[in-house]
């Protein structure tokens, strides 16, 4: 059986420069997604199948998008990179968090967590985060396997960020990636999230929304097409 990766990135752009690193691209648009589909040869001279996409903002787009891509390419992992609010002293902006443990913010586990896979946090597969270790490695990129926080409202003042740091002791924050990895393990699918320290989680939204981050296009893409090939 040929192994299939499903990539959920943050920026067209990353999904398109990861497109141009597939063989045999298709492009299909379907449930409101764009996903280049398409293939890739491993450092060990294998196939895999990789379809990409970009999931959209919030948790109910990343779990939609999860699911969609399971239920169509049927991946044996799920790879989401894309940005995140640094709440972690001793990382700095443009180093990583490998999502080790995933939080959400504002959910109470004690009823979500009934239900499969019938837990309160979340983990992204330990095989994955020792690949993507040794990518980030090979490219320089100071990292850590941390914890990531998600939840559906933009963390962007002191107040928000103790709260967060009390409540899950998260080294970053975002609006997916919980989501992503909770819908893989209602699947049975491992899955990796991979986040990109954009700010220290004191920016306003409108200020933020107005940042250059198209330079992270590039490295999110290199680094999942990596990550791929090291499978």
């Amino acid at each position: 059986m040929t192994t299939t990766i499903a990539i959920i990135g943050a920026l067209d752009e990353e999904v398109a420069l990861i497109a141009a690193s597939l063989d045999h691209v298709e492009h299909h648009r379907e449930a409101s997604l764009d996903v280049a589909h398409g293939t890739l040869t491993t450092n060990a001279g294998e196939q895999v199948r990789v379809a990409a996409t970009v999931g959209g903002m919030g948790l109910v787009n990343a779990a939609a998008t999860t699911q969609y891509l399971i239920d169509t390419y049927h991946p044996q992992a799920v790879i989401f990179s894309g940005i995140a609010g640094n709440l972690n002293r001793d990382l700095h902006i443009n180093d990583v968090v490998l999502g080790g443990t995933l939080r959400y913010l504002d959910t109470d586990m004690r009823l979500v967590g009934q239900w499969k896979p019938k837990t309160e946090e979340f983990h992204s597969d330990v095989h994955l985060l020792d690949v993507a270790s040794a990518a980030l490695d090979a490219a320089g990129i100071k990292h850590v396997v941390g914890t990531i926080a998600s939840g559906n409202y933009f963390v962007d003042s002191p107040e928000k960020v103790k709260e967060v740091r009390e409540t899950t002791g998260a080294d970053a924050v975002e609006m997916e990636g919980a989501a992503v990895v909770h819908v893989a393990a209602r699947n049975d699918v491992s899955a990796l999230v991979i986040r990109a320290l954009s700010d220290n989680a004191d920016t306003d939204y409108e200020v933020f929304k107005e940042f250059d981050i198209s330079e992270y296009a590039d490295t999110a893409a290199r680094l999942a097409i990596d990550i791929v090939r090291r499978l």
